[in-house]
């Protein structure tokens, strides 16, 4: 077991998230962590552009995918659904269904679309791809799947495209200018695909380990002796490690203002933020809204190794609008975070910031 100090942790976290000092591109982002998680909405950015303009000098809202797409990257589960690297593309394929979360209910739509049909629609993504759901050919309806009100397609194309997706039949090659998936067959998007090598658990294991910094595992984890147990003072919890995560020296850091996205890896494990940065963070999109203490889509503010604010800001037309500003007490004064309001508002197409009359502490 090795012990590290708060300190320690925030500044080791910090720099091996690419948060410290720039990176140079949209692929050095995904090849350092691992996996960028996907969120549908956009407000100043999805968040997969948040977690690209936080660490990529002058990079445009949408980048993400043109950067990424269709060579470099495919969309998989890893911490829910993700953006990953088109080099882990082999290791799912192998897997087949069974890389999917468990609330996914795969069978189920394995049991609503008959096999004639999925069939049918990936010989038609081979013949036609790269294509949308909207350009296959129309195979009637299906009862959706409900999520306690919350319910699927009800497509049974799309659906016989969701199943072939889990399996790795077909990928994600793209999205169009609105936003729309783009399937195509993997030998396409990537060319020749490789081999899987190795146990999938113990291989996912390293990979989670790697894209959280310190991980804190599950109970019934798998065993991997290529990670190093690590506790952090005044806890008792486990973390675990890779050994080039502890061997990180003289760290140094620039001095912007990061606004960092509401599903960014360094606010994965809340628990640990709480406890090694002081720092509270709850994303507060789907509480009722006399329940929210913040906001909406309230993006915390990073500043080297602390959190020193968060913003509830909105894309409005040529307009970046910041409604709200807290600012915590050991922010670096309101110049460096304007300066990142800026340099977002130009990300994201904008020509002028909007401050709040008020700010608050």
């Amino acid at each position: 077991m090795v012990m590290i100090t708060k300190e320690r942790a925030r500044k080791l976290l910090v720099a091996h998230l690419a948060l410290n000092r720039p990176l140079h591109s949209v692929r050095e982002v995904l090849t350092r962590l691992r996996c960028i998680q996907l969120d549908p909405l956009d407000v100043i950015g999805t968040n997969a552009d948040l977690v690209v303009m936080a660490r990529v000098d002058g990079v445009k809202r949408g980048d993400v995918w043109r950067k990424l797409f269709p060579r470099h990257a495919f969309e998989h589960f890893f911490k829910e659904r993700c953006i990953l690297p088109s080099s882990s593309f082999a290791q799912y394929r192998a897997q087949g269904h069974r890389a999917q979360t468990p609330w996914w209910r795969h069978a189920e739509r394995e049991e609503k679309v008959p096999p004639r049909v999925v069939s049918a629609v990936l010989h038609e993504i081979r013949e036609r791809g790269p294509i949308t759901a909207r350009e296959l050919t129309d195979h009637g309806s299906v009862a959706p799947i409900d999520w306690a009100g919350w319910k699927g397609t009800a497509k049974t194309t799309t659906m016989a495209l969701e199943i072939l997706w889990t399996r790795c039949d077909i990928v994600v090659a793209g999205r169009t200018a609105n936003g729309s998936k783009l399937y195509d067959i993997p030998e396409r998007a990537f060319g020749p695909i490789g081999s899987a090598s190795g146990d999938f658990d113990v291989w996912s294991l390293r990979e989670r380990v790697l894209a959280s910094g310190l991980y804190a595992p599950g109970k019934k984890s798998v065993r991997h002796t290529g990670l190093v147990d690590v506790q952090i003072e005044g806890s008792s919890r486990r973390y675990l490690a890779a050994p080039e995560f502890l061997a990180r020296r003289n760290i140094r850091f620039d001095d912007r203002v990061r606004i960092l996205a509401p599903l960014d890896p360094l606010l994965w494990d809340r628990s640990l933020v709480s406890h090694v940065f002081g720092f509270d963070y709850v994303w507060e999109v789907y509480k009722p809204a006399p329940q929210r203490k913040w906001g909406w889509y309230v993006c915390p503010l990073l500043h080297r190794d602390r959190f020193i604010g968060r913003i509830d800001a909105r894309v409005d037309g040529s307009r970046l609008v910041v409604r709200n500003l807290w600012r915590e007490p050991e922010d670096p004064g309101l110049a460096p975070i304007v300066a990142a309001l800026e340099r977002h508002a130009d990300a994201c197409g904008c020509t002028s910031v909007v401050m709040p009359k008020r700010m608050k502490s």
